[in-house]
């Protein structure tokens, strides 16, 4: 990872909570959170407001666009 983000002390504790429902590491938990992401978000728009075409190839919302987009045919 580039970086490590901070979390704000809800964001944190929610995260814990996620973490301990799931007997997984936070770490692990966040990674979880994220996968989850492109099932709940719009993939379109995120595609849209991506700053870095770079990384399509490594992103969750590129797959499941492609993905929702090969089931709709």
């Amino acid at each position: 990872m580039a970086y490590t983000p901070e979390l704000s002390r809800q964001a944190s504790c929610t995260l814990r909570r996620i973490a301990w429902a799931l007997n997984i590491p936070m770490t692990k938990a966040i990674e979880k959170v994220f996968e989850h992401m492109p099932f709940i978000l719009d993939n379109k728009k995120v595609c849209q407001g991506c700053r870095d075409k770079s990384k399509c190839a490594e992103c969750s919302f590129h797959h499941t666009q492609s993905n929702k987009s090969s089931l709709d045919t």
